[in-house]
């Protein structure tokens, strides 16, 4: 019954051997589990997935099995889930859309607080309560030049600030390349040394050896030859940057293939106080920014990777964070951060043309002494020059 769940799983590209499977099968005949396929789907990932970087995967396989099937975390609301759920869409006229006002940050947090005080009640496409389809700044599914989204999906982009946990997956760095002319735009950054044990056979040196010893046999070694160069990638993840996802993974896998010397860590949309590794346990299992300056010497290479498109609340203004209340501005750790890292940049997926209407951009870049440059392969060779001066 279970063969097609082994098959679906090698080919998701997950090494999964038969042995680990047959230990499967051994927990299921003991009874460990109930009849439920939340507790099916833990007991087979706990121990057929031995790498958390392929949980995203195993995840994908799982539901493909099951016929499309879906697994949903239930997050506790704040909110009565049936406000939040959008029913209309209202069309808005350029004229309406025009004629609303965006609140300051201090005047919309301060009117946030009032609403979750008086609403008693759901309400829709209206302009003043917590809802859905209206122009209210405050819910889902309407539109508001500047407003709070609780709930639902993104669809204007507009929000300063998003009140729902998200659930980001990790970047796959086994993702196949699309083309090596990303590697090879890499490979413009490269400092080459011999280090570490002696492990490779010097053949020049060798026969110099041999010919010196009368014919005698005398075999030189050396260490091999890596990349000397330090990289720090701190990668946007989650919002508007899942447009880009099959684009990032690519660069991410073609980065640890061609720097031995990586650390990576991932933020949302503009770096606080802190990083993270793990998407799944970002709120459990945090890096402080703090610890990165420290850490990390300053011959260490900073790239950045993001579209850079956010409220510019989120990197002028403490606690404009759409996810925490940051103490300090964005703009005061990408400063901290680039000062640490004399050598930086920001690797950008949205089009050049775009940039300019777009002030979060305008703002990352002043913030990135106008290091910023495209994910293409032009920008890619464009960065990599600008890292090897």
């Amino acid at each position: 019954m279970l063969l097609p769940f082994f098959y679906a799983l090698r080919a998701a590209r997950l090494p999964v051997s038969p042995k680990e499977f047959l230990t499967l099968l051994e927990a299921l005949r003991a009874g460990i589990i109930g009849p439920s396929v939340d507790e099916f789907y833990l007991l087979a990932r706990t121990v057929l997935v031995k790498d958390e970087a392929l949980y995203d995967r195993f995840d994908r396989a799982f539901a493909a099995y099951l016929g499309g099937a879906e697994l949903k975390i239930d997050l506790a609301r704040a909110l009565p889930d049936d406000w939040l759920r959008q029913q209309i869409e209202r069309e808005l006229s350029p004229e309406e859309r025009a004629a609303l006002q965006a609140m300051g940050w201090d005047e919309l947090m301060d009117t946030l607080k009032k609403r979750l005080e008086e609403q008693q009640e759901r309400h829709q496409g209206g302009s003043r309560w917590i809802g859905t389809g209206g122009t209210s700044p405050f819910g889902n599914g309407g539109f508001n030049p500047a407003g709070v989204r609780i709930g639902g999906s993104g669809g204007q982009r507009r929000a300063v600030k998003v009140w729902e946990q998200r659930s980001y997956r990790d970047y796959d760095d086994q993702r196949e390349l699309g083309t090596r002319n990303i590697k090879v735009a890499l490979r413009r950054l490269r400092r080459f040394a011999r280090e570490g044990a002696a492990s490779e056979l010097a053949l020049d040196d060798t026969i110099q050896a041999t010919a010196a010893a009368g014919g005698l046999l005398d075999l030189k070694m050396r260490p091999e030859r890596h990349n000397k160069v330090k990289v720090l990638l701190l990668m946007d993840v989650g919002g508007s940057m899942d447009d880009h996802v099959h684009r990032v993974e690519e660069l991410f896998t073609a980065v640890k293939t061609e720097f031995k010397h990586l650390e990576f860590f991932y933020f949302h949309n503009c770096v606080y106080d802190h990083v993270w590794k793990n998407n799944r346990r970002r709120h459990a299992e945090r890096t402080s920014t703090w610890d990165l300056i420290h850490k990390y010497n300053r011959d260490y290479k900073l790239v950045f990777v993001g579209d850079a498109t956010m409220s510019p609340y989120e990197v002028l203004q403490p606690g404009g964070s759409v996810e925490t209340m940051n103490e300090e501005p964005g703009s005061v750790w990408l400063d901290r951060l680039t000062q640490a890292f004399p050598k930086h940049v920001w690797i950008n997926p949205e089009p050049p043309g775009v940039w300019e209407y777009r002030p979060s951009i305008q703002l990352i870049q002043g913030l990135m002494h106008q290091h910023m440059h495209p994910l293409s392969l032009a920008g890619l060779e464009s960065a990599m020059r600008h890292l090897s001066r």
